[in-house]
Formats: C-alpha cells, sequence, structure tokens
C-alpha cells in the first residue's frame, strides 16, 4: 500500500511539474500536492523556473522609509504584537507635524518611496489621513506614498460616510499612489472569526483592492501563514487573490507574512522553521503565476532566511527601510533595529547569483547595480 501511494505522488509530481515547465496553470488541488508531498529541492526548481520566467536573473530593492503614525487601534487581534492601549508607557500617535519631520529626515536621501501604516485610530476619518497625503505630497512631490491598509481604508471611509469608490478617489486626489497589502491575514472565514473577528472582512479586503485597481490605484497582497491555518486554507487565500488579479491585473507583488510570537495572545502556538518559509515562498511563486513579483519581507523573517529565499522563487528584498518599521521587532523578529545599506542589499543578492535592480514603486527601473 505504501509503495501505491508513493506511485500516486510521484505521478502527480511529475504531472505538476511539467505543467509549470509547460507555463501552465496549476489547480488548487495540484497547489495542495505540492504543500503536502514535493519535496523542497523540487520546489526551489519549480519556483524558479516561474520567477525566471517573470523576471529573469533580476532581484528588486528600492530605497523607502516607513511613517507608522500610531499603534493605537479600535482593533485588538489576537496575533498582534503592536497594538497597544491608550495611556500603555509604549503607546504612540505623531501628529501630521512630527509625521512631515520624518519625511524631511530624509531630503538628503535617494528615497522613492514613504510606506505609511499603523493602527486604526478611533479618532480620526478620511479628511484626516488625506490631509497628511496632501502635506506630504506638497512638500516632495516626487515621492510614491503607498499608504493605509484595506482595513485602515475601510475604517476611515466608513466614518466618512463615503463609498469605498468614493474614499478611494479622493485619496488619489490627495496623493495616494498605491496601497500596501496588509490586513489580508487568512481569507477563511471561520478561521478569521478566531484570530481577528471584528475587523473587517474577507469580502471587504477584496472589495478595497479590486475597488482600487478599477481606479488605478495599484496594490500589493499579502498572507499571514505559520499560525492556525492549515495547507488548504493558504491555497483558498493565494485561490481567492489569483482570481481577483486575472479581473483586474492590479496587483504589483505577493507578500508571505509569517506569524512571530512575540508579545501576542497567539504567543503558545510558537513559530514555523525557516524550512516551511521556503516551502511558502516556493508554492506561492508556483500558483500565483499572473502575480509578477514575490517579495520576502526581510525585516519579518531576517536577513539570512530572505537571502535564502532568493533561491525559492523570490524576487524582491522590500527597501532599505533605514529602521523606520516596529510592527516585526514588537513580535520578535531577529532585527530588531531594521535597516540595510544599498551594499548591503546588492551584495547579499549578488550572493545568489542574481543581478540586484533599484527600482521604483511600481516596478519601474531606477538602476542596476
Amino acid at each position: 500500500m505504501d509503495l501505491l501511494v508513493n506511485n500516486i505522488a510521484e505521478s502527480d509530481l511529475r504531472e505538476i511539474s511539467e505543467k509549470v515547465f509547460a507555463g501552465e496553470r496549476i489547480s488548487t488541488d495540484e497547489g495542495l500536492i505540492l504543500y503536502k508531498k514535493a519535496s523542497l529541492p523540487l520546489l526551489g526548481i519549480l519556483a524558479v523556473t516561474v520567477k525566471k520566467r517573470l523576471s529573469g536573473n533580476k532581484a528588486y530593492f528600492n530605497h523607502n522609509f516607513h511613517i507608522e503614525p500610531t499603534n493605537k487601534c479600535v482593533y485588538n487581534c489576537r496575533f498582534c504584537s503592536y497594538h497597544k492601549q491608550e495611556g500603555d508607557p509604549e503607546s504612540w500617535e505623531y501628529s501630521h507635524e512630527q509625521m512631515l519631520d520624518i519625511v524631511k529626515s530624509f531630503d538628503s536621501k535617494p528615497v522613492t518611496e514613504v510606506h505609511i501604516v499603523g493602527g486604526v485610530h478611533p479618532a480620526y476619518d478620511i479628511h484626516y489621513w488625506g490631509s497628511l497625503l496632501q502635506k506630504i505630497s506638497k512638500y516632495r512631490p516626487e515621492l510614491h506614498i503607498k499608504a493605509f491598509s484595506a482595513i485602515e481604508l475601510d475604517y476611515m471611509i466608513s466614518k466618512a460616510g463615503m463609498s469605498v469608490e468614493e474614499g478611494l478617489k479622493y485619496l488619489k486626489g490627495c496623493g495616494l499612489n498605491s496601497i500596501p497589502g496588509g490586513g489580508a491575514e487568512i481569507f477563511d472565514e471561520e478561521l478569521r472569526k478566531q484570530i481577528c473577528d471584528d475587523k473587517a472582512s474577507s469580502e471587504m479586503w477584496l472589495n478595497i483592492h479590486e475597488t482600487a485597481h478599477l481606479a488605478g490605484i495599484p496594490s500589493n497582497a499579502t498572507i499571514l501563514y505559520g499560525h492556525i491555518e492549515t495547507y488548504a486554507n493558504r491555497i483558498d487565500h493565494m485561490d481567492r487573490l489569483r482570481k481577483l488579479q486575472d479581473r483586474t491585473k492590479g496587483f504589483n507583488c505577493f507578500i508571505p507574512l509569517k506569524f512571530r510570537k512575540e508579545n501576542n495572545n497567539m504567543s503558545y502556538l510558537g513559530e514555523v522553521s525557516v524550512v516551511e518559509d521556503l516551502k511558502n515562498y516556493a508554492v506561492s511563486r508556483i500558483f500565483l503565476d499572473n502575480f509578477p513579483h514575490l517579495k520576502a519581507y526581510w525585516p519579518m523573517i531576517g536577513k539570512e532566511a530572505a537571502r535564502l529565499s532568493l533561491s525559492f522563487g523570490v524576487d524582491d528584498m522590500d527597501g532599505t527601510i533605514d529602521d523606520t518599521t516596529r510592527i516585526y521587532s514588537m513580535a520578535g523578529a531577529g532585527d530588531t533595529s531594521p535597516a540595510m545599506s544599498t551594499e548591503e542589499i546588492c551584495n547579499l543578492i549578488r550572493e545568489t547569483g542574481m543581478e540586484p535592480v533599484e527600482r521604483d514603486s511600481v516596478y519601474n527601473t531606477v538602476k542596476e547595480w
């Protein structure tokens, strides 16, 4: 019986491999087989095949920095290490002037993107945030503003009494250039009830991104993995994203985000291994054949794991960041002061035999290093 099972598995993997090499789309069932049956070396070969078809031998990065306006939040997700209550000594809330000062601190640096994301503050609606975007755009008009997860957008737009379409068009007029992929977590509705019951639904997340794409606002997409989800949940999540991308072609990049265990209500779960990280990158790259890029967010998994991921389908290392994010360091990520110089990130890429390319936020080449 064991021999029969092994023979069936080998036959399935052979058929899937032939489809990937031929540039054909794999099914959800085949994606699940890859998670459960494929060896890590095979996954690496298949993922790199897809990666090279999409972006050749290039690996991208950009010069960016983050603004995290606040960690005060109306939601209290069980996996979150970032949320703090009003009055907590670790809470913060920046004014417009303080956030503009962060932008000004990069006056002498060749940054091309500011990434603005944080907690869902109870007091502020879309006009408060739109005014911030206007100030940043006026001060440094060439800076690409990637801002506000779908969870933040849902709250601020609803609070202002606008439709999603109205709200996104308003923010675009204020200077919003693209949307990050945060807040997706895991789309399975039953799991969502267990880990983030009170935040925007999976349907709302997908609707906001679809509406943004139709309004000419590109976005990224994420998944939170390594907690209570199954492989089937991961495939379902990616399948919903793949179907949306078929309709809009508005996603630039997919970013798997690893659950980190420190300082949250799901710490008892521990964390998955680096081997599982690499498996997840590879299956993501193979399954999401219509996503042009796959990112390893190095402040979340660490520089060494990010380097390894380049051999499992990843073609984007995010950016230099310059120690401007605390979301993952508060959850126990290895890089407590996340920053990489251009030389460091280029050397990391070259160590894998790939070519470092500095990009802008929508993957236009700024410089080949």
